[in-house]
């Protein structure tokens, strides 16, 4: 033990520097990989077909997806948390243009892990007028292949634009341009009609 502290005392500061970031750079690298390879799920792509699958709303009731194809088309987002900074905004400006969704034959479903009641307190303490899905289990975020952002720890943010056959014909992830959803999912939809 004394062997070895004497030698870390004997390396210059710049070199512990040096090796702190190598072992932390493969720290990130070993973990990275870890996480890649424990997601057994397949990332849904462009022209795949929405998966079937059932959840509840804010209110309890459940929504089944298959009761929306052949009907409208869908933007379906993935958040990571209810009355977070950045999914507050997301889902405050899906609720100030659902009116343009609405237009566009679309119907706008939110999703993340939390409960029915935690979904009815974030929707009525922002007046959100659409679906909030509760994945408890994140089985629909797996069922999707959602991807998770910095290192596996924080849910990702993705949105799938669903034509109405059910074909997935845009997909949009970013952690952090919340509001860019919106407008990408718009864009697409104007074009599907």
């Amino acid at each position: 033990m004394k062997t070895l502290q004497s030698f870390i005392k004997s390396v210059p500061n710049c070199f512990r520097l040096i090796i702190f970031i190598s072992l932390f750079l493969n720290f990130i690298i070993v973990f990275s990989t870890y996480s890649m390879a424990n997601n057994n799920s397949k990332e849904l792509k462009v022209g795949d077909q929405v998966p079937a699958f059932q959840l509840q709303n804010q209110d309890g009731e459940i929504i089944s997806i298959q009761d929306y194809i052949g009907k409208q088309n869908l933007v379906i987002y993935f958040y990571p948390k209810d009355d977070t900074p950045g999914c507050t905004k997301q889902a405050c400006s899906f609720r100030d243009q659902y009116e343009e969704f609405n237009d566009l034959n679309a119907e706008v479903f939110g999703i993340s892990g939390q409960s029915v009641s935690s979904h009815k307190e974030f929707a009525e303490k922002h007046r959100l007028n659409f679906n909030l899905l509760c994945d408890k289990d994140n089985q629909v975020r797996k069922l999707f292949g959602v991807p998770t952002s910095f290192l596996g720890l924080l849910p990702g943010r993705v949105t799938y634009v669903v034509d109405r056959s059910g074909k997935i014909v845009h997909i949009f992830n970013s952690q952090f341009r919340a509001e860019e959803h919106i407008n990408q999912a718009k864009n697409i939809l104007k074009n599907l009609e």
